[in-house]
């Protein structure tokens, strides 16, 4: 199986890079500093899970010279993907599979006005890393995860694949029974925290002892159920007190 990988910061770089060092065809769609640093020196991880280099990546600026995918994961900033998504249509196949890891719900609708319905799929993914510097990714928090699946919620041929390629490369990932429902799980947590952390300008553990900022992330944690509701997308009466138990949980 071949895999695209649209960006090398530290999403794209984190699971492109182990995909790559599992040996499974990989390339990467780069620019700038970070493209001259994979040609060049290939690609660093500094990882909680087991650092690693690899010192051979295949990466191009360009999509027409990476060829056909199976699969392509999308982890660039969720503005651009109408700006990249255009220059992808040279590396699909009729059945390539294109899985978003950005946070947001926009992601699948914008790939599939541009690339076609029947390649589109929902996708998110769970890390805490960045670039330190032009090929090098620092993962410091969480355990790496990838969920993605169909439109539709089939388990097709192609999205198995993916998935064991995935699993192949040591990387924590499943198809789960409903795709933009964990989509939606996911924005649930990541809107009001992350609006929290800006506003505060603290790490989770000052804030959400701060009964202020805590009650700002709650009224965020009802607008979202409510936006969810009117899109058609029932969280579940649970949703708040475990995405709250959830956001107390992790390291302050």
């Amino acid at each position: 199986m071949r895999i695209g990988i649209v960006g090398a910061g530290g999403v794209g770089g984190y699971f492109g890079g182990r995909l790559a060092q599992a040996g499974i065809d990989t390339v990467f769609i780069a620019r700038g500093a970070t493209l001259e640093a994979l040609r060049t020196r290939g690609l660093e991880v500094e990882s909680i899970n087991g650092s690693f280099h690899v010192p051979t990546i295949e990466a191009t600026h360009d999509p027409a010279e990476a060829g056909k995918v199976d699969a392509l994961l999308i982890a660039v900033k969720a503005w651009q993907i109408r700006e990249i998504a255009p220059r992808l249509r040279s590396m699909l196949k009729p059945d390539t599979i294109v899985v978003p890891l950005e946070n947001g719900m926009e992601a699948p609708d914008e790939l599939a006005e541009v690339l076609g319905r029947d390649h589109a799929a929902g996708g998110l993914c769970a890390i805490v890393s960045f670039i330190v510097e032009p090929g090098k990714i620092r993962h410091t928090a969480a355990e790496p995860l990838i969920s993605f699946g169909e439109l539709d919620n089939r388990r097709t041929p192609r999205a198995e694949a993916l998935l064991a390629a995935l699993q192949q490369a040591g990387i924590k990932a499943d198809i789960p029974p409903d795709i933009l429902r964990s989509m939606w799980s996911k924005f649930l947590f990541i809107v009001p925290y992350s609006a929290a952390g800006a506003v505060t300008r603290s790490a989770v553990g000052v804030w959400r002892a701060i009964p202020e900022a805590r009650t700002l992330v709650e009224r965020g944690l009802d607008e979202m159920l409510a936006i969810a509701r009117a899109r058609g997308v029932d969280l579940g009466e649970e949703a708040k007190a475990r995405t709250l138990a959830y956001v107390d949980a992790l390291s302050p």
